[in-house]
C-alpha cells in the first residue's frame, strides 16, 4: 500500500501545483491600475490613520477585481519631485507592464520650499524647461531640479516607454470653507497638469474641478463633514469616498480610455 500512498500523495501535490500556478498566471494576466501621489492619494498606510484618508484607499471598490488589479503606491509627503529622486518611481515602473494603467495627482507638496532643511521637496513653478541647481540638505548634494511640468513629463514618458496608459489627476481641492463660507479658489497646479496632459496627449481627470463643483451645490456646514479639524487638506473618510467617486466620474467622460471597460 506504500507504494500507492506514496503516487496519491505526487498526483495531489502535482495538482495543486498545476492549480497554485493558474491562479498567478491568471493574476498576472490581468491588467494593473497603478495609482501615484501624495497623501491625499494614499494617507500613512492608507488605513485611516489619525481618521484621515486618501482617494486611493477606496477607488478600488469602484472597479471590478476580477479583470483588473488596483494597487496604490502613493506616499504622503511626496511631490512629483521626491516620487522621482527618492527611488519610489522607479520601484513602481518596474512592476508596470504592457497594458496597464498609472493614474497621478501631485501638486500639493510641490510648491515647497526647493532646499529647505525639512523636506526639500519643491519643484520650480510652471511646466516649462527651467532648472535650479542647489544644494539638497536632506541628501546632503547637489541636485538639479526641474519645473512641475517636467517632472510630469517624465513620468508620461516613461508609462509610454513600457507600453502603458498614463492618466493624469488635477489635485484635489483642500477644505474651501472660511468663516462658514465655502471659498472656491483657482488652483495653479491643477491648471498646469491639465496643460501637461493636453501636451504629452495623455488623458485628464479634472478632479479639482469636479470636486469644486460638487462643494459649490453644498453648504459650508456640508463640506466640511468632508474633513477633520487637524487641517485644511486631508480628507476624512466621507471626504476620500467622495474623491474617489469623482475620479471615475472623470474617467467615465474621457472618450477612448480602455479602463473605464474594467469598473463594476
Amino acid at each position: 500500500m506504500k507504494p500507492i500512498t506514496t503516487y496519491l500523495s505526487i498526483v495531489l501535490l502535482t495538482a495543486l501545483i498545476i492549480f497554485s500556478s493558474c491562479i498567478i498566471l491568471k493574476q498576472q494576466d490581468k491588467p494593473t491600475l497603478f495609482l501615484i501621489g501624495d497623501s491625499t492619494v494614499k494617507n500613512g498606510k492608507g488605513k485611516g490613520d489619525g481618521a484621515l484618508w486618501g482617494w486611493g484607499s477606496f477607488i478600488g471598490d469602484l472597479f471590478n477585481s476580477e479583470k483588473i488589479n488596483v494597487e496604490n503606491d502613493a506616499l504622503g509627503g511626496t511631490s512629483s519631485r521626491t516620487f522621482q529622486t527618492n527611488g519610489l518611481w522607479d520601484a513602481v515602473l518596474a512592476k508596470v507592464k504592457k497594458g496597464d494603467f498609472v493614474m497621478m495627482q501631485f501638486g500639493h507638496n510641490d510648491s515647497s520650499p526647493l532646499d529647505d532643511t525639512a523636506r526639500a521637496r519643491g519643484t520650480i513653478k510652471g511646466i516649462g524647461t527651467e532648472s535650479k541647481e542647489i544644494y539638497n540638505p536632506i541628501k546632503k548634494k547637489q541636485e538639479v531640479v526641474y519645473t512641475y511640468g517636467w517632472y510630469l513629463r517624465k513620468f508620461i514618458s516613461d508609462i509610454k516607454a513600457k507600453g502603458a496608459t498614463a492618466i493624469i489627476c488635477s489635485p484635489i481641492p483642500r477644505n474651501p470653507v472660511k468663516d462658514d463660507t465655502v471659498v472656491l479658489a483657482n488652483d495653479d497646479y491643477a491648471g498646469w497638469a491639465e496643460e501637461v496632459a493636453k501636451a504629452e496627449k495623455v488623458d485628464f481627470i479634472p478632479l479639482n474641478q469636479i470636486i469644486k463643483d460638487k462643494y459649490a451645490a453644498l453648504s459650508a456646514a456640508e463640506v466640511k463633514t468632508f474633513f477633520t479639524e487637524k487641517d485644511h487638506t486631508h480628507t476624512n473618510e466621507a471626504g476620500a469616498k467622495l474623491n474617489a467617486d469623482a475620479v471615475v466620474e472623470g474617467l467615465k467622460k474621457l472618450k477612448s480610455n480602455k479602463l473605464t471597460s474594467y469598473l463594476k
